[in-house]
């Protein structure tokens, strides 16, 4: 397997959670009303669910998209539309007066990339959007290309890796008061609520037009720091266990992964992105405030981790 498949494997776990330099575009977007009407895709997930929340409180007109509406839980006030983003034949209704739009590069039960990224931003143009974020991953999907040879303004949001990705640890931690795996280097993550933020700049202001966003958090932590933080939020102890590349396999199975993802876990394990521990000023360059940190994250996820009574 290509480091780039292992990366395309890395990029499904984010998500539920890298184009090639940043992109050129001329910025023609005058700026838009104080009220826009923005839909949202993804709108259940880490960053969907933040970025509707953060519109909604501005003042924004919030749709969400969602295959499931009935399950669907939002702030009142927010419009919730059925579609699915994998028939772009299903979005007629989300995209209809809508101003702007934040974009997913997957779709379906298996998260696999988004195919038809023509039909999509085709839909989108159509219905007179002018403005377009989207959440990337490490390769380009057909929604980036599409993005790319259209009329709409767009940003694009790459992550380096999310603070949920900790959510994992979350059952062993509360079972046996241990966090076990063989990966010991530092990541760069950021709050799911920081690209949102930087989401809902880009899709309300202008000045961000063609560019590409990489997004980490204030600090590069060690799977090991960040057990500790996460046993201060809890007021439990917990330990950090460091695993063999057989163990790490082993646990990896045992989580039902297959071969490909378990190999992938290993090569990010023993040999990771150089980018990874990288911490990058952006969040603060465009929301004009620094970016949160993992020990606000463990404060608010703190009872994921703690023992059942």
């Amino acid at each position: 397997m290509s480091w780039a498949d292992l990366m395309r494997l890395w990029t499904y776990r984010v998500r539920n959670g890298a184009e090639d330099g940043c992109y050129q575009q001329q910025n023609t977007f005058a700026k838009g009303p104080m009220n826009m009407r923005i839909l949202i895709t993804g709108a259940t997930g880490q960053v969907g669910r933040h970025l509707v929340s953060q519109l909604h409180q501005e003042g924004h007109d919030v749709r969400a998209l969602t295959r499931h509406p009935s399950a669907a839980r939002f702030p009142s006030g927010v419009e919730v539309v059925e579609g699915d983003l994998t028939d772009a034949t299903t979005l007629d209704r989300a995209f209809d007066g809508v101003d702007a739009v934040h974009l997913i590069t997957f779709g379906g039960d298996d998260f696999e990339d988004l195919s038809n990224g023509s039909d999509i931003v085709g839909h989108a143009e159509h219905h007179g959007v002018r403005r377009a974020t989207v959440l990337g991953g490490w390769s380009r999907t057909s929604i980036e290309r599409a993005l790319a040879a259209s009329a709409l303004t767009w940003t694009v949001l790459h992550p380096v890796e999310f603070m949920a990705n900790a959510l994992d640890w979350a059952q062993e931690a509360r079972t046996r008061r241990t966090v076990s795996m063989l990966a010991t280097y530092p990541s760069a993550m950021v709050h799911e609520a920081d690209i949102a933020s930087v989401a809902a700049r880009a899709l309300t202001e202008e000045g961000h037009g063609g560019r590409t966003y990489p997004l980490t958090g204030p600090e590069a932590l060690t799977p090991q720091e960040r057990v500790r933080v996460l046993a201060e939020a809890t007021g439990t102890d917990l330990t950090f266990v460091p695993l063999t590349e057989a163990q790490e396999r082993e646990r990896l199975r045992g989580y039902g992964y297959d071969a490909d993802y378990v190999e992938f876990g290993i090569q990010l394990a023993t040999n990771p992105p150089d980018s990874s521990g990288v911490v990058l000023p952006t969040v603060e360059d465009v929301t004009g405030r620094p970016a949160r940190t993992f020990a606000l994250w463990a404060q608010e996820h703190a009872d994921r981790f703690r023992a059942m009574p």
